[in-house]
């Protein structure tokens, strides 16, 4: 364990992926355009996608001994918790698409994090205003974590090993160390001054003489490994009801925040109903609410579905023109229909229905923008961070997962609880605190995300599976908070629209509208031509490079694999540092 986590390791997982590319390409496999550029990973029996090499050769690993989709899933995320800690958590939530081969079904696990009982509307406010310190920084933003519970969920019900087997590489990870890459070196420097500033990330993130951990440096978390091992020991009771809850509960005393241990004792994490769509032949299955990703996706496809996409270019200014419309129509009614269903009736059915779609599609003229004041949310349909990660594994067998998770900001702002190891999530900002009032990442939402005890936070994640003939053929979702939904959305019009290879499809130039503020995000890859178009349209047009509200260094970095005649297609984001694609053969 210890020589897989030097730099040789990553050199073989690079020759791996290459090696298998090639030696697949070699048995008749379809020959890919060069000029897309992009290549993709490709295995015989399984693939794994995640944003840190390591954490995918622990999932692959647990491929090659024979566990399936689900247990890989679930070891690839406590990996990441390891080696990715931004993102990669035990103290944050997230949810989990999955397909269950042998059942031909598909569903979700819903392991949001949940309001403490303390969480009531007017919690944040002071002098009738938000104070961003006390939604965004303090204790009081901690959600109670559903990642453990989640993963252990997932693993009893449709794993094959058990919790403590799928743990066990991430306990090594923690307990022997893992050698620092150039993204973790570049995330400790960057945010070096609030993580040294609070001693329990001081501790763990940097050396004892204060100076930032290097790439080739080897970081050991020895309370991480011990809070990985009492969770092997226990189960997810010793992170619910043990030694690490009165840890987290300790911490909250000492910094003023809220969750008790009968808040950490009471959550469950919930299997839900994917939302189902359709497009040209495929099927779509996505998180539902509290989750606003699959819903919306659904929505921007029924919208365009009747559209000759193809015809007008990939990307061309015509082409973007619908999809900017269709994000603006979209998050308007996000803002106003999307929250946690046990709180608030979403109308899924209504926002997902193709008539009401094509409603909205005659609203958009093809001679110019409309502006988002004159796209209000849709009236009468009832009578989250850059810091997210995602992966997707499939295995031989025809399982699948599609899975997204987040801490939100919480590593950032240097929340960590004492002994533990264990990152802590700030994801109450994601909650509405004041009607209309926007949240860090500039979402509006109003009563359907109102703060309420034991209520889950709106969420823009996205774990997605499209499947084919009731079986799965992409597997896709991305971190990048409220760009989120739209990096899908392209992703899945770039692999069936214009019939990409899944490497081409995730590194194209990607847009993003949210409806709010009313500015079109571009990335620098997109023609200058067809830039000049849309600002002629009316298209307020904001280039990433420029800098914007939002602080997204990228629109997305996903992570997705395609499975076709009887071979698996993966690839990472090229937009990513020190992420990895594996396949099995």
């Amino acid at each position: 364990m210890v020589v897989m986590m030097k730099r040789a390791v990553n050199l073989f997982i690079i020759w791996a992926c290459s090696w298998a590319t090639l030696a697949a390409q070699s048995n008749n496999l379809p020959e890919f355009d060069a000029a897309d550029g992009f290549v993709p990973v490709i295995g015989e029996k399984g693939m794994v996608s995640s944003r840190h090499m390591i954490a995918t050769k622990v999932g692959a690993d647990i491929l090659e001994k024979g566990g399936n989709a689900i247990d890989a899933a679930a070891a690839v995320a406590f990996a990441l918790a390891v080696v990715h800690p931004e993102a990669g958590n035990i103290g944050g939530g997230g949810f989990m698409v999955v397909h269950i081969a042998d059942e031909n079904r598909t569903t979700t696990i819903d392991y949001r994090e949940y309001a403490a009982a303390k969480a009531t509307h007017d919690l944040y406010v002071v002098d009738g205003k938000v104070d961003p310190f006390l939604s965004f920084e303090s204790r009081k933003s901690v959600g109670v974590p559903g990642t453990v519970a989640g993963m252990a969920m997932a693993v009893e019900k449709y794993g094959t090993m058990s919790l403590a087997e799928v743990i066990e590489p991430a306990y090594l990870l923690a307990k022997e160390g893992f050698e620092v890459g150039r993204h973790l070196e570049r995330t400790f420097a960057t945010h070096k001054e609030k993580l040294m500033a609070a001693p329990e990330t001081r501790a763990v993130y940097f050396k004892s003489d204060g100076s930032s951990y290097r790439f080739g440096d080897t970081l050991v978390q020895a309370d991480l490994a011990g809070s990985l091992k009492a969770i092997m020991e226990g189960g997810p009771d010793a992170f619910y009801k043990g030694e690490i809850a009165r840890k987290i509960v300790t911490d909250q005393e000492k910094y003023d925040g809220i969750i008790t241990m009968k808040d950490m004792a009471d959550y469950e994490p919930i299997e839900r109903e994917p939302v189902f769509g359709t497009y040209k032949g495929y099927k779509i299955a996505a998180m539902p609410p509290p989750s606003s990703g699959g819903v919306h996706v659904v929505q921007m496809l029924n919208m365009l579905e009747d559209d000759d996409i193809k015809s007008k270019g990939h990307n061309s200014a015509a082409t973007l023109h619908l999809y900017i419309e269709a994000m603006r129509q979209a998050y308007a009614d996000r803002s106003l229909y999307t929250g946690d269903p046990a709180f608030f009736d979403v109308p899924v059915a209504k926002l997902t229905d193709k008539n009401y779609a094509k409603e909205m599609r005659a609203r958009i003229p093809l001679d110019r923008a409309r502006k988002s004041a004159e796209v209000a949310p849709t009236k009468g349909l009832n009578t989250e961070s850059p810091q997210t990660t995602h992966f997707s594994v499939m295995d031989q067998w025809g399982n699948a997962v599609s899975n997204t998770y987040t801490v939100n900001y919480g590593f950032y702002m240097g929340m960590m609880a004492g002994g533990t190891g264990i990152v802590l999530n700030n994801e109450m900002d994601d909650f509405d605190h004041l009607p209309y009032e926007p949240d860090i990442n500039g979402n509006i939402s109003g009563k359907a995300n109102a703060q309420e005890p034991r209520k889950r936070p709106r969420s823009s994640m996205t774990p997605t599976i499209v499947l084919k003939d009731d079986v799965p053929f992409l597997l896709t979702g991305s971190p990048g908070s409220s760009t989120i939904i739209n990096t899908v959305f392209q992703t899945i019009m770039n692999v069936i629209e214009f019939d990409m290879n899944v490497a081409a499809a995730s590194s194209k130039g990607r847009i993003h509208h949210q409806w709010m503020p009313d500015e079109v995000l571009v990335e620098n890859s997109i023609n200058a031509d067809t830039i000049n178009i849309l600002k002629n349209m009316g298209h307020n047009i904001k280039m990433r490079s420029e800098g914007n509200v939002y602080g997204f260094r990228t629109l997305g970095e996903t992570a997705s694999i395609v499975y076709r005649d009887g071979y698996y297609y993966g690839a990472h984001d090229p937009r990513n540092m020190d992420a990895g694609t594996l396949g099995i053969n």
